[in-house]
């Protein structure tokens, strides 16, 4: 297993943001899966979805890891909140990482998220219901990928990055 810190969970937890800041304060470069993608399809994700699709994308999510594992280590790597949902990618993420898997309350993504209209998943009639659903499909495996699970409502970026560093230590 490599040496980098995996960050999963639902859209809204705060990956990026927790990702940055830990970043900072291990002197450790960060990779946003999805800007990687992004970057190597010069499209964002929102017209990768409407182009090609989610399983495209979903696709492009595996082929993005197979590559970290052969090039990053000492990473802080950020994954998009459906990489876990597809079952191969299981094994690839413990093989690039420790796993930490950023645990929300779905009202916390709800305020988060509730004007922002880059989330493909989200631009539906009920978000609220969407992101429940999703939630509750999702959870259960993110939980079964993770190394660690941090409960990240209502805490502070200090209280997360701590516990995240704290289980480094174990």
């Amino acid at each position: 297993m490599k040496d980098n810190i995996i960050l999963i969970g639902f859209m809204g937890c705060g990956k990026t943001s927790v990702g940055i800041r830990l970043s900072y304060q291990m002197k450790r470069p960060m990779i946003d899966t999805d800007k990687w993608i992004e970057q190597k399809q010069k499209m964002s994700v929102s017209g990768i979805f409407e182009e090609f699709g989610e399983e495209a994308f979903r696709r492009m999510e595996t082929e993005c890891l197979r590559r970290l594992i052969s090039s990053v280590d000492h990473q802080i790597i950020s994954v998009g909140g459906g990489l876990p949902v597809r079952e191969e990618n299981h094994k690839l993420l413990r093989e690039l990482g420790r796993v930490f898997y950023l645990k929300v309350k779905p009202e916390t993504v709800y305020d988060r998220l509730k004007n922002d209209t880059t989330r493909p998943l989200l631009q539906v009639d009920d978000p609220k219901e969407r992101i429940r659903n999703l939630l509750d499909q999702r959870g259960p495996v993110y939980e079964a990928c993770a190394d660690v699970v941090v409960d990240v409502s209502d805490r502070s970026f200090d209280e997360i990055i701590g516990q995240i560093m704290m289980n480094l230590d174990q």
